[in-house]
């Protein structure tokens, strides 16, 4: 173990690995952090990176990578195109008059967003920006409605579609529906889970008001009426996902359906889109775009590399001669998602550890697209984890609520749902491997 662990090569590895993250930590443009880390580790390695840089041409023009800009499109237009409010109201009107239900609301609303766009950050914009304020009007805490929106938000990379899954079929080279299934079942339990802690601590909440009850037929109406004024922001996702998983359409071909047809409800039926907004969107969603890909292709060399310094085989040598016992792995490959999560955003982190930790999981006997949910949840964990925690201090940012007010509504739902759900994905495989077993026999030798 000693000479596998403490060669030049990884020890270079380890060294490029923590250049990385501080680099990030510190500000720098997270491309130009992996471009210095891949510099680091070819120089010292004495790789030609040069040569490579073909091969990571040839491996970007992959019509899979190419769903990655439409989706962040898609999440761009959430807001401005309108469909985030009619989502909402058609959550509200669903929920119903209960004390709890404007929480419970924001927590569906969040899931649905993530049937459209695909990553946490468009699920704090889109909700967060209506739904703190609204909450508050209604007797919630700022603090609590921060905390909520931030937390629930991860279900927008783990409801399909999502961005992190396209990416991490991609360097991990899998099927992207089964990673898309993958994350369903600990998405929906989660769902569940956070309505139930909503209810339980707005009991406590004396400010917080139903709204005034009504019978059976009147909410009918309601909820017809919402639906009515939402049925084309609902249809968009049966869309994407109807297209997706009956075969009609590639995870390419339905995120570009996706994007037409916001554009057309936008601008043809709620009127909401103008050419400045339509520009301005494209524009902002661009430099997000320009972003990842510079980041994929980076990791395309750094993977190479890695390889070809034989660092899989030498971090498999390294945790196994910690213990050869698969729970204590796994444990220990949990808790490194999570640090990671709380330092980088949820595309960083699965560009980073997908192609590392894959062969590791492989070795132990943890299938790829297991792996997908497990990385999946643990990410969206260290995600709303300070000390950096990306996304709650986005949700912050957008709710205009300093951190100190947020952290204890948080830390509840983390501690007493999204750690639970993290643990029951890694330990219970079922959970999120069920629907892909169901759908996808073959891929398991069924």
């Amino acid at each position: 173990m000693g000479a596998e662990l403490w060669g030049v090569a990884n020890l270079a590895f380890y060294i490029s690995l923590v250049l990385l993250i501080i680099f990030i930590v510190i500000g720098v443009p997270v491309p130009f952090a992996f471009a210095a880390s891949l510099a680091f580790l070819a120089g010292v390695s004495d790789i030609n990176i040069l040569d490579q840089i073909p091969m990571g041409f040839r491996k970007m023009s992959s019509l899979t990578l190419l769903a990655v800009p439409f989706f962040i499109t898609m999440g761009g237009f959430m807001t401005t195109s309108g469909i985030a409010e009619r989502v909402i109201a058609l959550s509200n009107a669903v929920v119903g008059r209960i004390r709890s239900s404007l929480g419970a609301s924001t927590v569906v609303a969040c899931a649905f967003t993530g049937a459209i766009a695909g990553t946490c950050s468009a699920a704090v914009a889109a909700i967060g920006s209506m739904m703190i304020p609204t909450m508050e009007k209604n007797g919630y805490d700022r603090g609590y409605s921060t905390g909520l929106v931030a937390c629930a938000s991860v279900l927008g990379q783990l409801i399909p579609p999502s961005v992190p899954m396209i990416l991490y079929a991609f360097v991990t080279q899998q099927s992207v529906l089964a990673c898309f299934l993958s994350t369903v079942g600990p998405g929906l339990l989660l769902v569940a889970i956070y309505v139930v802690i909503n209810a339980f601590l707005v009991r406590k909440m004396p400010n917080v008001q139903a709204l005034p009850k009504v019978g059976f037929s009147r909410q009918m109406r309601e909820v017809g009426a919402a639906l009515r004024f939402g049925i084309l922001a609902v249809l968009m996702p049966v869309l994407i996902l109807g297209g997706i998983y009956g075969g009609v359409m590639t995870t390419t071909e339905a995120a570009a359906v996706g994007i037409f047809y916001v554009l057309v409800v936008g601008k043809f039926f709620y009127k909401t889109l103008d050419r400045k907004k339509i520009f301005n969107t494209f524009a902002q969603t661009s430099i997000t775009t320009g972003i990842v890909v510079m980041m994929v292709f980076f990791v395309i060399l750094i993977s190479r590399v890695q390889t070809m310094l034989n660092i899989p085989q030498g971090l498999i040598a390294a945790l196994t001669g910690i213990s050869e016992n698969r729970i204590v792995i796994l444990f220990m490959v949990n808790i490194f998602l999570v640090v990671l999560g709380m330092l980088v955003d949820d595309f960083t982190g699965t560009l980073l550890a997908a192609p590392l930790l894959l062969p590791v999981m492989e070795h132990i006997g943890v299938h790829p697209i297991h792996f997908a949910a497990i990385l999946g949840t643990n990410l969206g964990l260290g995600n709303v984890t300070p000390p950096v925690a990306p996304i709650l201090y986005l949700a912050c940012r957008i709710g205009n609520v300093t951190i100190d007010r947020v952290m204890r509504p948080a830390l509840t739902f983390m501690l007493f749902g999204t750690i639970p759900v993290v643990i029951a994905t890694t330990y219970w495989p079922n959970l999120s491997l069920w629907l892909p077993k169901l759908l996808m026999p073959r891929l398991f030798g069924g």
